[in-house]
């Protein structure tokens, strides 16, 4: 078995995200490469795309959501909201819908709402979303308390959180729409999105998201994967029943001893890759820190963890240094202030300021 070090992983990583060299690619192309762009803040999300191109372009990710909607904004990952490339949604949508924590007494008990009361609300949302309707979050409740008479449920559906949404965009009922003003809209995949056929059976939706995360995000064990798709909510069995399905075309390697998978068409590369010594900076919620976990040993000092996972669910912009987290940074008073957590090359580090100026607006 080949055998290979956490330096070359980070480095191989680093290439195969455009973090090491920013490339010719379209937002479409890197949500694809990264398995989705977390986008609980929409500036984040678009900071994340632009870093990484050679000639970023501010606007593209909203012309690719609303204009050529080769993007879609959804919940997916972790609960989170992401934006992924619309000929692959369906694929994450199918393994995020099969932790079904709608079915747990905690969750019902906390949120007040069975199993049956979702498949309602998702029928009536359904319903209200066909012909083509983007609806108000206030809008949608409404409809769908209408349709059902679940008066009970109204706050709970109206919250920003979208607890009970989640499901409904994980069955493909509903997805972002264009915003009004301030509000963000419901639509329909099925209408909204040139090419959509449904949800795929999960096998196929295994193989389509575990080679695309390894792609990026590997090698990795399936314990990992699942931390990424599910914080580790997904029954083991399951997890071994995906990667059973996608093992057409993957290998095993050693990452400093521990056995993880790969793709084959990768793992020359990997193994041939040289330990990076650059310094690059990423905002807050990149995909870097989010496909390899905050408990990433590998990638974040556990002493610094709580300065890069913050309260509140905050995933805080980070300072790389030969692919590892070395401090955090924040943009105020028209500079970038760095907290460092041990000695940056302060050469690069002024580089890579200059370089993202542009795009912090400084």
């Amino acid at each position: 078995m080949v055998s290979v070090t956490w330096a070359q992983v980070r480095s191989w990583r680093m290439r195969r995200q455009y973090i090491e060299a920013p490339g010719d690619v379209t937002a479409v192309g890197l949500a694809r490469r990264l398995a989705g762009v977390q986008a609980q803040v929409a500036s984040a999300a678009e900071f994340a795309v632009a870093v990484r191109q050679a000639e970023p372009d501010r606007t593209e990710v909203q012309r690719a959501l609303l204009d050529d909607r080769t993007l879609v904004k959804t919940w997916a990952m972790r609960g989170t909201l992401h934006l992924l490339p619309a000929d692959d949604a369906a694929a994450y949508l199918a393994l995020c819908a099969t932790t079904r924590n709608w079915e747990k007494a905690s969750w019902q008990k906390t949120f007040g709402a069975t199993p049956a009361d979702l498949e309602a609300i998702a029928e009536a949302a359904a319903g209200a979303l066909g012909g083509g309707a983007e609806l108000t979050r206030e809008e949608l409740t409404a409809a769908v308390v209408e349709e059902t008479g679940s008066r009970h449920l109204a706050e709970v559906l109206g919250s920003g959180w979208g607890t009970l949404l989640k499901p409904l965009a994980w069955w493909g009922v509903l997805c972002f729409g264009p915003r009004q003003g301030a509000r963000v809209t419901f639509t329909s995949p099925e209408r909204w999105l040139p090419g959509w056929t449904g949800l795929p059976t999960v096998e196929d939706a295994a193989r389509t998201v575990i080679h695309t995360y390894l792609g990026a995000h590997g090698p990795a064990t399936p314990d990992m994967f699942d931390t990424w798709l599910t914080r580790k909510a997904s029954r083991k069995k399951d997890v071994r029943s995906w990667f059973a399905a996608a093992e057409d075309g993957l290998s095993t390697v050693e990452v400093d001893g521990v056995p993880m998978y790969v793709r084959e068409e990768h793992l020359d590369e990997l193994a041939g890759a040289e330990p990076t010594t650059s310094v690059r900076l990423l905002g807050a919620f990149d995909q870097y820190i989010l496909g390899a976990g905050t408990g990433a040993t590998s990638i974040i000092p556990v002493e610094h963890r709580g300065d890069v996972s913050r309260p509140g669910g905050w995933i805080s912009p980070v300072v790389l240094y030969e692919g590892r987290v070395a401090g955090v940074w924040e943009a105020k008073e028209g500079a970038v202030a760095v907290t460092a957590f041990e000695s940056v090359p302060s050469g690069p580090l002024d580089a890579e300021i200059a370089r993202l100026r542009p795009l912090l607006n400084l």
